[in-house]
């Protein structure tokens, strides 16, 4: 008799187009699987975590009440359950980070004679697939999305609840999913919510992406990260989906989903990356240290800088665990350029706050506005938090919907409240540096370091 397999979801919580089901259900019963796991479940945030159980419930739900959830370390927990119901496979989407790559070794190692099977990824084209042409990975973004596309990527798997026959896992020992409440759910959680936003985003803001994706005072961003993250959705639906289209919102799309496949990329082939800088040569930067330095990380991450757009950013994410990513730039420069504090303590604290924080894309896109990523932007590209506001929130609509104290501040005067007549409104901070001294202060910690 054949023996049932365990279908282990971690970064794939859906089921249509789902290639790891596809493999699981050719076993004639597959029993679903979640692992709390504390590595990953530690530094991450209320909301992301929220989201994740939010996920989980739907998840269970759609299958009939058929998930079973366990806590703990999965090098054990995997094998246990994998023993208990005789499987003869674990099946699994492939986890290319660090973390999950070295944790599915020890899983595949601690289930012995058991197959362990990964098939699919998180990922249109599986990071490490797409190389030059003498085998070695890119480094820059536009060739590498060029050989991404004429890589391809298959079709999307015809998966969904009736793929497989569950087993049922009330005789076993489980743990009920976690209830996390957040003051503000600003992104539902599920596959449901994940198909409905992206309908959403096709019918409605796709054909002005291209321009209206760096507006934050306007709904014009596909709402996506988060359950890309999660696998609430794979991007393989998305492309499949944007094939037919032709307008330039849907390929400056295409080109999202193409940075953050290149981003997995690297961190596949650098993984120390994820911690460290890219380009050693900024192993030499000066930041600041000290009770000063500590004194206005504190205030860059509670919003209270005095300035208006990085202040929004900044409370947006604490009050909704996201942040419109035109913002992330902005409030991101502000804190390496301007307050001259290492880009690993900013993405500390997004990863920390985050629902839609991957890590691949988290610390990169930080490198990035940094200078010292791969395909970075030049060092001395530094924005100017005042001009940047009054660019892409023209009339002060998104610095007032986040800091009430200058909700009264009319036009783009939001952005400038120290020029008011009588000064910025009461409660609200004067700018805890001067821009244009910051500035110069960091090209030349810039040229020392490029020289």
């Amino acid at each position: 008799m054949t023996p049932p397999s365990v279908l282990w979801f971690r970064r794939d919580l859906r089921l249509s187009d789902h290639a790891a089901l596809l493999a699981a259900a050719e076993s004639p019963r597959v029993l679903a699987l979640f692992v709390l796991d504390e590595a990953l479940l530690k530094p991450a945030g209320e909301p992301r975590r929220a989201f994740l159980y939010g996920c989980l419930r739907e998840l269970d739900e759609a299958i009939g009440g058929r998930l079973l959830v366990r806590h703990g370390d999965p090098a054990k927990v995997v094998p246990e359950v994998a023993a208990e119901i005789g499987a003869g496979s674990v099946h699994v989407s492939a986890d290319t980070a660090p973390y999950g790559r070295a944790r599915d070794e020890r899983v595949r190692k601690a289930l012995g004679d058991i197959d362990f099977v990964r098939t699919g990824s998180p990922y249109a084209v599986t990071p490490g697939r797409v190389r030059k042409g003498d085998g070695t990975p890119y480094r820059v973004f536009t060739p590498f999305r060029k050989a991404w596309l004429e890589h391809g990527w298959r079709r999307p798997a015809d998966t969904g609840p009736d793929t497989a026959k569950w087993v049922d896992p009330r005789s076993l020992d489980q743990v009920k999913i976690p209830e996390l409440r957040v003051d503000k759910d600003v992104v539902a959680a599920g596959e449901r919510a994940a198909l409905d936003a992206w309908r959403d985003f096709l019918d409605g803001p796709l054909p002005d992406y291209a321009t209206d994706r760096d507006r934050p005072d306007r709904a014009g961003t596909s709402w996506m990260a988060a359950y890309l993250r999660w696998g609430c959705v794979h991007p393989r639906t998305l492309l499949a989906d944007l094939a037919p289209k032709r307008s330039e919102g849907s390929q400056v799309f295409r080109s999202e989903l193409a940075w953050r496949e290149f981003y997995a990329d690297v961190l596949w082939h650098r993984p120390e990356t994820a911690r460290r800088n890219y380009d050693e040569r900024f192993d030499r930067m000066e930041h600041d240290t000290g009770k000063e330095a500590d004194r206005r990380f504190a205030d860059w991450c509670a919003g209270r800088t005095g300035y208006p757009i990085v202040d929004a950013g900044m409370r947006q994410l604490l009050a909704e665990g996201w942040m419109h990513n035109r913002v992330r730039m902005i409030v991101a420069s502000f804190l390496v350029k301007d307050l001259h504090v290492p880009w690993w303590l900013g993405a500390r604290h997004f990863m920390r706050h985050l629902v839609d924080g991957d890590l691949a894309s988290n610390q990169h896109n930080w490198q990035w506005v940094a200078g010292c990523g791969t395909d970075a932007a030049p060092y001395f590209r530094i924005f100017n938090p005042v001009t940047q506001g009054e660019k892409f929130d023209p009339d002060g609509a998104y610095v007032r919907r986040y800091v009430p104290e200058l909700a009264g501040v009319q036009g783009k005067r939001a952005h400038r409240p120290w020029e008011l007549p009588a000064g910025p409104p009461q409660g609200y901070p004067a700018p805890i540096v001067d821009h244009a001294h910051e500035r110069q202060v960091s090209l030349a910690r810039y040229s020392a370091v490029k020289g």
